[in-house]
């Protein structure tokens, strides 16, 4: 049986997580500030479609990125050199969420980012715990991702393109960011081809945890805030 959460229930160990599917740990409960604060301090996330009750998620292994371990392809690399674009950081998050909503997924039917997702973590970019990553070409909003950060900790939660390798761009620009200000790894959620390709890679969900309780509760971790896009000489990367 899978544990029904009331309004003041505390989540139960991500140990207890069923391995299929996926590392469901939950059910119920609410999309609230405090209650998604402590699921990503767990190593918890919701994930549910519009017809479902709110499923709550700690899959095992799960798949990570350790930031100095990005290394962007050639043909992505001649992409970041030559500029084409420009990338904003916290300045249309609204925009990029409904945006992922709207790109079609393999395998997917549908969306999971209803309006209550969009509600809860529009809450946490309100308290600036999310964030989004955004790539303009003409003046068009062309990619970008979102995702949650707490202490040196980045949670990655979806991405789209509208343009080619968009999406890649607003990543490298993340990771970038990350590693300047001393994020110590990525959460990918679960295994796709596109992450690995960008250096993403399963570790246990123990593993997980040991890393992440340190940095959520890395006592030099940056406050909570706005973030600005860093200004980044993709000449010089390798």
């Amino acid at each position: 049986m899978i544990p029904w959460l009331e309004a003041a229930s505390p989540f139960p160990s991500p140990d207890t997580a069923l391995s299929e599917p996926n590392g469901l740990l939950a059910a119920g409960g609410d999309l609230s500030l405090p209650r998604l604060l402590s699921a990503y301090r767990q190593g918890i996330f919701p994930w549910f479609s519009e017809d479902e009750p709110i499923l709550w998620w700690s899959p095992d292994p799960r798949m990570t990125l350790f930031p100095e371990a990005f290394r962007p392809s050639r043909s992505l690399l001649k992409t970041l050199r030559q500029g084409h674009y420009e990338v904003r950081f916290d300045t249309a998050f609204a925009r990029v969420i409904a945006a992922c909503a709207e790109t079609p997924r393999r395998g997917q039917d549908g969306t999971w980012i209803g309006a209550e997702i969009a509600a809860g973590y529009g809450a946490l970019h309100a308290a600036g715990f999310a964030h989004s990553v955004e790539v303009w070409m003409e003046g068009a909003l062309a990619g970008g991702l979102y995702g949650v950060a707490i202490g040196r900790m980045f949670y990655g939660e979806s991405m789209f393109a509208r343009k080619r390798d968009a999406s890649k761009i607003a990543f490298a620009h993340l990771v970038r960011h990350l590693l300047a200000e001393g994020y110590g790894l990525v959460d990918c959620q679960v295994h796709t081809d596109h992450l690995a390709s960008l250096g993403a890679r399963e570790i246990p969900r123990d593993v997980f945890l040991q890393r992440l309780k340190a940095l959520v509760d890395a006592p030099d971790a940056p406050s909570p805030g706005c973030w600005r896009a860093p200004k980044i000489d993709w000449r010089a990367a390798t």
